[in-house]
């Protein structure tokens, strides 16, 4: 039996709680998938964890709850962003309450700006 990146249950629970809103894309990232607003990550699903990105302040009271621990894939905790267990996630209100907290928090971080096309290189004939 091979394993999956991500558990495709959990991301298609997330995505019935964020259809209805605007603005939202998702993409592989991380071996996983991530939820965007805006072109931001605002969450996602690696393993059977879920990938929650919140403020500082956030992520410190949410460390004390259980199942809660540093995002850490790279061996280095990545600021800002959290793996919550999936006994933390058994009912829709507990997933809701992760996800808005999520989303909530991505939208107070300013646009994201539109990258620019590097000049091309001109080639010596």
């Amino acid at each position: 039996m091979t394993s999956m990146a991500y558990d495709e249950t959990l991301a298609q629970r997330i995505r019935l709680l964020i259809k209805n809103g605007h603005g939202f894309s998702e993409r592989k990232m991380f071996g996983g998938i991530a939820f965007l607003h805006a072109g931001r990550m605002c969450c996602g699903v690696l393993d059977s964890n879920l990938v929650a990105r919140l403020s500082a302040e956030e992520c410190t009271e949410a460390l004390k709850r259980p199942q809660v621990r540093p995002m850490d894939f790279t061996g280095k905790p990545l600021k800002g962003f959290l793996y919550v267990g999936p006994t933390a996630l058994r009912s829709e209100t507990a997933l809701r309450s992760w996800v808005d907290q999520c989303v909530t928090f991505v939208k107070t971080l300013p646009a994201k700006s539109a990258k620019k096309k590097s000049p091309r290189r001109k080639t010596a004939k």
